[in-house]
């Protein structure tokens, strides 16, 4: 073990620009890879704005179909809609089935 640290200990005191150059390099690459503003971090960044885009999508659609049903509220064809589905209102002689998912 000894002659392979003496070994290495020589290397190191014979090329001491090379070794210099080789760790600057590792140190880059980590600092590039791992940093505040890294590329592992980018890449996470990047797959959170994409969710975040989906789920904005999906939000604009609901406020867009809450919009229509606002509009349509006062029609009584949507108010009956409304009586029967919600709170499971039907006509004199009608027969109700409720299906109730999962």
């Amino acid at each position: 073990m000894k002659k392979k640290l003496d070994t290495l200990w020589e290397y190191i005191h014979a090329h001491p620009k090379k070794i210099l150059f080789w760790v600057a390099v590792v140190y880059f690459i980590f600092w590039i890879l791992f940093d505040d503003f890294g590329l592992v971090k980018r890449i996470r960044m990047e797959a959170d704005h994409i969710m975040l885009l989906e789920r904005q999508k999906v939000e604009q659609k609901k406020i867009i179909d809450n919009e229509l049903r606002i509009q349509h509220a006062r029609d009584p064809d949507s108010i009956e809609k409304a009586a029967r589905e919600r709170y499971n209102f039907r006509k004199p002689g009608e027969t109700l089935f409720i299906i109730r998912e999962k």
